[in-house]
């Protein structure tokens, strides 16, 4: 979302206007606020509880505005604050309707900060909310589906909803699936870091409150109004991440607040908080909610009704943000507290990618025999110095490969390492016979030379297969393979894209690009070899690893495998 959306007439004093008229498509509501000291903290800063709150109004009225009937708060996600709102300031709040399913639909909103006497405007943060429709009585409902009429980005944010809501979905599995894999990481001694600072338990951070319901707490449904939920949360989160740092830490972002339940007025809620894991510059805490009515209250049965993962950082000079000591647990409940972090680091690591990629425009070079040369040189280069980067962190590791993900000013990066029964010469002489990749990629339809330069250069056409209900993608590839100089040198298949003239553009497929990708082979022994894939991640590669990256597939492993078995299967055959 950005601040081109349909612009509708605002009052200060936070009512809402609407951008089109009734039944042209989303229609924007919008809530304009001056910041006053009651708003702000001790800081002369707005308090991220206050924020959340009128964000959470101004939804759920845009929400209601579409399905005509009562709405309450499923969730709130993807919410990443990036600017502090200051005493003074104005920010306006917009919120529509991205999409509408059967009963449920997402909501975006766009905070933005205005500088009164400059005029200046920066956004604050964005978010997304997922509202569920209550009708009265036995009525079941059906939300009309939004008419979208022209607007590019509202088209694309039509799209990113149903790509989000699938995400949502496949939220809990993924969750699933990677705690198995870093619960195994922990036991191999792969999930600590190295201390750099005093070690705290996060044990010593946590922080409980209690919040009676009273009426001002009330929604205009007559349940606990979730924002006022949210900012209850936020503040306990906040407490929780202080006594880390000892400092007044600021919210960067929040995960996902779950509404699992309602609660009303005359209930007792129980916010629990505790730090799951620090990451040097963030923090990640966790808060629960326990609602209890009276004889809930005396038989000491509470209702679980939220839960959410906070992210902070502690704000330095020159906008550096400071580093937080290092942390450990004491109990089973930390252990699983502290992988968990980790896991939902990964997550919103893999939405980032999934959900926001730009196109990193063209990356091809044109291929021509004049500079087979410099393209040869830097073909195998980019790969080398990829091979070099540090901080590779383990995703999934077993006794005959592993895959690791690095990540660096939002350039992704994946690495498979496979140990091979068979000589490095032999992987490598089938590693480079790109045609045969087929053979064991499920990715790769074909492969066809298109032109062979020399022994060491050679052009490839590949077609890969449909992914997540698109066109088929193709791909225009150099593949320059390099044999050692030296002992201990490592045999080098590297690939990048090109174009050529004799391979056009196929309308029935989309043309993607490769910027860096391919494999070092290492000799370990006489008949044994280790074999490392690497891939810059690009937008066209993205869709055949996304499910890797979100923890609801594992193809990159099953490829490894698949290639394992194909290097010493191949070797076994030629023996006998």
């Amino acid at each position: 979302m950005d601040q081109n959306w349909p612009r509708g007439m605002l009052d200060m004093d936070g009512s809402c206007k609407t951008g089109r008229k009734k039944g042209s498509g989303p229609i924007e509501v919008q809530m304009c606020k001056s910041i006053l000291p009651c708003h702000a903290n001790h800081q002369g800063e707005l308090g991220a509880g206050q924020l959340l709150k009128w964000m959470d109004t101004t939804a759920c009225l845009a929400a209601e505005r579409h399905a005509g009937m009562a709405c309450v708060t499923a969730s709130m996600d993807d919410i990443q604050f990036e600017e502090t709102v200051r005493v003074g300031q104005v920010i306006n709040i917009k919120a529509r309707v991205n999409r509408a399913f059967n009963t449920s639909m997402e909501v975006g909103i766009y905070v933005t900060v205005q500088e009164v006497l400059s005029g200046v405007t920066k956004r604050v943060c964005v978010a997304f909310s997922t509202f569920v429709a209550k009708p009265t009585g036995t009525h079941k409902v059906s939300l009309k589906p939004l008419d979208i009429q022209g607007s590019v980005e509202e088209m694309l944010e039509y799209s990113l909803a149903s790509e989000r809501r699938r995400l949502r979905l496949y939220n809990e599995e993924a969750f699933k699936n990677l705690m198995k894999d870093y619960y195994n990481l922990q036991d191999k001694g792969l999930c600590s870091r190295k201390p750099i600072m005093t070690v705290v338990s996060t044990e010593l951070t946590q922080v409980e409150s209690i919040e009676l319901v009273l009426p001002p707490h009330a929604n205009h449904h007559g349940n606990t109004f979730g924002g006022q939920i949210m900012a209850w949360m936020e503040n306990v989160a906040t407490v929780a991440a202080s006594r880390l740092c000892g400092y007044y830490p600021s919210l960067g972002a929040v995960d996902m607040f779950r509404f699992r339940g309602p609660s009303s007025v005359g209930d007792r809620l129980v916010f629990k908080a505790m730090v799951n894991n620090a990451f040097q510059t963030s923090v990640e805490v966790g808060v629960r909610v326990e609602a209890y009515n009276c004889e809930e209250w005396n038989e000491g049965t509470p209702r679980h009704i939220n839960s959410a993962s906070m992210i902070y950082y502690i704000p330095g000079c020159g906008g550096e943000k400071q580093t937080f000591p290092d942390v450990t647990y004491t109990t089973l409940d930390g252990e699983r507290r502290f992988i968990g972090a980790i896991v939902r680091k990964r997550i919103r690591m893999a939405r980032k990618h999934i959900l926001y990629s730009k196109d990193e425009g063209p990356i091809s070079v044109p291929w021509d025999r004049s500079n087979q040369v410099y393209l040869g040189y830097n073909n195998v280069a980019a790969l080398t110095v990829l091979a070099g980067k540090r901080g590779w962190e383990a995703s999934s590791i077993n006794d005959k490969f592993g895959v690791y993900v690095h990540e660096e000013a939002d350039v992704l990066c994946l690495k498979v390492e496979m140990k091979v029964k068979t000589t490095a010469f032999h992987a490598f002489s089938l590693l480079a016979d790109l045609p045969s990749r087929p053979q064991w990629d499920k990715n790769y339809l074909s492969c066809e030379e298109v032109e062979k330069a020399d022994e060491e250069e050679t052009i490839y056409h590949i077609k890969c297969p449909k992914v997540n209900g698109s066109k088929s993608r193709d791909f225009v590839v150099l593949l320059s393979k390099r044999q050692p100089c030296k002992d201990g040198d490592p045999y080098v298949v590297a690939l990048r894209s090109v174009t050529v003239a004799t391979v056009p553009l196929d309308e029935n497929s989309i043309r993607s690009e490769v910027k860096c990708a391919g494999f070092l082979v290492h000799e370990i022994g006489y008949s044994t070899c280790k074999v490392s894939y690497y891939n810059q991640v690009t937008s066209g590669v993205l869709p055949y690893v996304e499910g890797n990256l979100a923890g609801w597939s594992k193809s990159m492993e099953e490829t490894a495998m698949s290639c394992m078995s194909f290097l010493e299967q191949d070797l076994l055959t030629t023996q006998l």
